[in-house]
């Protein structure tokens, strides 16, 4: 008998229409024959049970998912879905870019945080927390707490109580590692939101102009005080004083040549002491003061700048036992409109940020509506106004030396080149929580054009107080 033989990938037709012939003439082919129809057989059955079982699944899938209960949500419902919506695209856009998620600080270990509501501890001390939370972190720790705060009904279980039961997160031994390959998603349950929430069908594409403009600013208010009983043997008086401060800023930055930095800062500090018996309280610290600076970049950090600064006080300015007002709101005023160039501090891996400013010619304005204080500040006797030239010198620094210690000064210098009057603020914050610090504000000024020298020091002046209290930046 011929024998013949097949090459790999050919056709297994062929053998089947070779052994059909040889088993119509060849008895010992016929067994061969039937073992080869059965074996086709078995195959055909096999393929069209598995497609009616597969089917069936999907069928049953869809049966079951027809028969599921729809729930319609209640408008605060919806607000919170919307809440863990957001939450749930910031945590894959931001979170599983990296191939690796740290056991530790991976937004998984926050999400029992949300469902079911529970309150936990955590949440508070991380808000008051010195050291700096992750955003995302700090995003959900933002959610609860105002859930906590708007909706304490909704908090079903306490953190101490879910700790006693025992371990209430997932947190592996070793980091979670992405399964890119992985397609599969869990079926969801199907959720019917009320069609006042529902988005509109017609989108419409709508470009935005970029935004260049950047807020921020910092609240504090601060405490002194000390107290000596009135039979205290070296003698000494009790003082009570609180000093409340506000500064905002609005800068623009077109990212190309033009910029414009506002600044507000606004200070108010009264005290009281049992030695003024004329005045209950009396002003300790008073300041109002706009500065504003447009630049055009000349170079990389360099900009040719024009800056305006003016500056006054809210209140009456007193001396202990003394009636006679020594300053007041535009008692005085000063203005200085200078023309120079600006240069931007970026210096110590940015922990030393700020501006300075080097103006050769400027203008300044001084203006005191008190005629009786018009000599006490350097005008002639009899005007209310005064106007003068000179260059100025400004400089803005912030030096964070650590998470609890930073060092805000500024030093502004004017002279006409027959007078000078320079100003020294050193703010040192000492950072106890979050929300609580101490300061330490020195304040050194020179002016000659002073109308009375002191004998004991001069054209120098000197302000410095320690205080504790509250403070939140933005």
């Amino acid at each position: 008998m011929p024998c013949k033989i097949f090459q790999a990938g050919e056709s297994i037709a062929p053998a089947i229409t070779f052994f059909w012939q040889e088993a119509t003439f060849r008895p010992h082919f016929f067994i061969m024959k039937k073992t080869l129809l059965s074996i086709l057989l078995c195959l055909i059955v096999s393929v069209a049970y598995s497609q009616l079982q597969r089917s069936q699944l999907q069928r049953s899938r869809l049966d079951s998912l027809r028969k599921r209960p729809v729930r319609t949500l209640s408008p605060f419902c919806v607000s919170y879905a919307d809440s863990l919506q957001l939450y749930r695209q910031r945590f894959f856009s931001d979170t599983l870019r990296s191939d690796t998620l740290s056991p530790l600080d991976d937004a998984y270990s926050h999400l029992s945080q949300i469902v079911p509501l529970t309150f936990y501890h955590g949440v508070t001390q991380r808000l008051f927390d010195i050291d700096d939370t992750a955003p995302l972190r700090r995003d959900v720790d933002l959610l609860v707490s105002r859930m906590y705060i708007s909706h304490p009904e909704y908090v079903l279980d306490t953190d101490s109580r879910l700790t006693a039961e025992g371990e209430i997160a997932f947190r592996p031994d070793e980091p979670v590692v992405n399964n890119t390959g992985m397609t599969s998603q869990a079926e969801e349950e199907v959720i019917h939101i009320p069609s006042a929430s529902r988005p509109s069908s017609d989108v419409t594409l709508v470009t935005m102009r970029p935004n260049f403009w950047t807020y921020s600013g910092d609240f504090s208010l601060q405490f002194l005080q000390n107290y000596v009983s009135d039979n205290w043997y070296k003698g000494g008086e009790s003082t009570y004083s609180m000093i409340g401060a506000v500064t905002y800023n609005a800068n623009y930055n077109d990212k190309e040549k033009i910029k414009w930095d506002n600044r507000i800062e606004m200070k108010l500090g009264m005290q009281s002491s049992q030695g003024d018996t004329l005045h209950s309280y009396k002003s300790s610290e008073d300041l109002i003061r706009l500065t504003s600076k447009l630049g055009i970049q000349s170079v990389k950090k360099w900009y040719y700048t024009l800056q305006f600064i003016a500056s006054t006080q809210f209140t009456h300015g007193y001396k202990s036992n003394d009636e006679t007002v020594y300053s007041d709101f535009m008692s005085p005023l000063n203005v200085n409109l200078s023309l120079g160039m600006d240069y931007k501090v970026e210096w110590c891996k940015k922990r030393l940020v700020g501006t300075v400013n080097i103006s050769p010619m400027a203008a300044n304005f001084k203006y005191v509506d008190r005629l009786y204080l018009a000599k006490k500040y350097g005008l002639s006797e009899g005007k209310h106004s005064l106007w003068d030239i000179g260059s100025t010198f400004t400089t803005d620094l912030t030096w964070t030396f650590s998470k609890l210690i930073k060092w805000k000064t500024r030093l502004y210098a004017y002279t006409t080149y027959k007078r000078t009057e320079v100003e020294w603020e050193n703010t040192f914050n000492f950072q106890l929580s979050r929300y609580i610090s101490t300061s330490l504000f020195v304040y050194p000024r020179f002016d000659d054009s002073a109308s009375k020298k002191d004998g004991k020091y001069g054209y120098l002046q000197l302000k410095e107080y320690w205080s504790l209290g509250f403070n939140y930046s933005f």
